[in-house]
């Protein structure tokens, strides 16, 4: 964490934390000097390069079709019955 944040200056201040998470700071948030919780960013999505992307899967293991199916198959009911 990057900063310990008290439950009052969360409150008071919250568009200025807005910003620093917008930055990339994250905060350990206590009440009473207690840990409660944590304040961090989302991840963003990261664009990823295709040449990168299949290099990433060029070891990855060959897709069984039919067992991919089989797998979809008894999970998801794709029959054309609607639905009560």
């Amino acid at each position: 964490m990057d900063k310990e944040l008290t439950q009052r200056e969360l409150r008071n201040n919250s568009g200025e934390i807005m910003r620093s998470l917008d930055r990339g700071e994250s905060f350990l948030v206590t009440r009473n000097g207690v840990p409660v919780g944590e304040l961090v960013p989302v991840r963003r999505h990261r664009f990823v390069a295709t040449p990168s992307a299949v290099e990433a899967f060029r070891s990855a293991p060959p897709i069984d079709h039919d067992r991919l199916r089989a797998d979809l198959d008894r999970w998801v009911d794709q029959g054309i019955t609607p639905h009560d």
